[in-house]
């Protein structure tokens, strides 16, 4: 078992450093995580970072992102971002409501859907008390979700010859979580990965609000514990920082370089981390809500785009 382990810390070893230093698409690491998975090969030791490695990669990103572009498209996406995130919670309630699945459950999927997927799910549960099995169904589901969409997104965009600026737009409102945003829009070039990668993780704020709301509502329960995405401080202080210290221009493409790479390394932990069993266990209802969900948001905003897209308009 001691040999066996230590073949499987090699292995991954092996392939982390690939995908740090081979230039490994998202996507194929992606892909190969899931096929550890499938064949049983988890490694806990290093899937447990790999929330760390995700976080750090982002904020390790904003070095290389432009502030004056970041301040524009928060401005001009918040319109854009309202409307989806408010139409999406709502609809998440009135299709589980319909399918009847239960409540907790169908906040947190439509909380997935709207904001941050798996970040949000976790930041939400707390607040609303929900149960193991109501956090591990809502989680399978959008992780499924979120790894087909990775894969499909950029085919979807070049058939509709979608500019690399309104797929970045497309891609931060409709994806659930910032992964598969950042790994799409790697795929589909790199003024889209900027684009959505800045969008997407101006959406993710919108988990503080919504916990407060919740809270509001639910005050009469006792006090809740709300998990902040502290990270995205920091992603905004490498922008400020990078805008503020223009010499340090080598330091901090290295630094953006290595945010990259190091993306794609937790695309690889999550694939192996997915879970097939909890995947099946978590019921046809909620896989249902959560691709009538999705299907909601990403034709919604598509549609949306396509009519009106004008970054400076929205």
């Amino acid at each position: 078992m001691i040999y066996e382990q230590r073949a499987l810390n090699i292995l991954y070893t092996l392939v982390t450093l690939s995908c740090l230093f081979l230039n490994v698409s998202p996507a194929l690491a992606l892909f190969t995580g899931l096929a550890f998975a499938f064949k049983g090969l988890g490694n806990k030791l290093f899937s447990s970072r790999k929330s760390f490695i995700l976080q750090a990669s982002i904020v390790l990103m904003g070095f290389g992102m432009s502030l004056n572009q970041a301040i524009e498209a928060s401005k001009t996406s918040f319109l854009l971002t309202a409307l989806t995130v408010t139409f999406t919670l709502l609809a998440g309630l009135f299709m589980g409501k319909v399918l009847r699945v239960d409540k907790k459950t169908s906040v947190l999927i439509a909380s997935g859907t709207a904001i941050c997927g798996g970040s949000a799910i976790a930041a939400i549960a707390p607040v609303i008390e929900a149960e193991d099995n109501q956090i591990t169904f809502s989680l399978a589901v959008v992780f499924t979700l979120n790894a087909i969409a990775l894969l499909i997104f950029p085919p979807i965009g070049h058939y509709y010859n979608m500019s690399q600026e309104m797929f970045g737009y497309w891609s931060a409102i409709s994806i659930h979580d910032t992964s598969s945003v950042v790994g799409a829009g790697a795929t589909y070039g790199p003024a889209a990965l900027e684009i959505a990668t800045i969008i997407k993780l101006t959406r993710a704020l919108w988990i503080i609000p919504l916990s407060i709301v919740i809270l509001f509502f639910r005050r009469n329960d006792g006090e809740k514990r709300i998990n902040p995405p502290w990270f995205i401080g920091l992603f905004l202080a490498a922008i400020v920082l990078a805008h503020l210290l223009p010499e340090g221009i080598t330091a901090f493409a290295t630094l953006n370089w290595l945010g990259k790479r190091g993306m794609v390394i937790a695309l690889f932990l999550i694939g192996s981390n997915m879970s097939f069993s909890q995947a099946r266990e978590a019921g046809g209802k909620s896989f249902l809500l959560g691709i009538l969900l999705w299907l909601f948001v990403g034709t919604f905003t598509m549609l949306l785009l396509k009519s009106h897209f004008n970054p400076v308009a929205l």
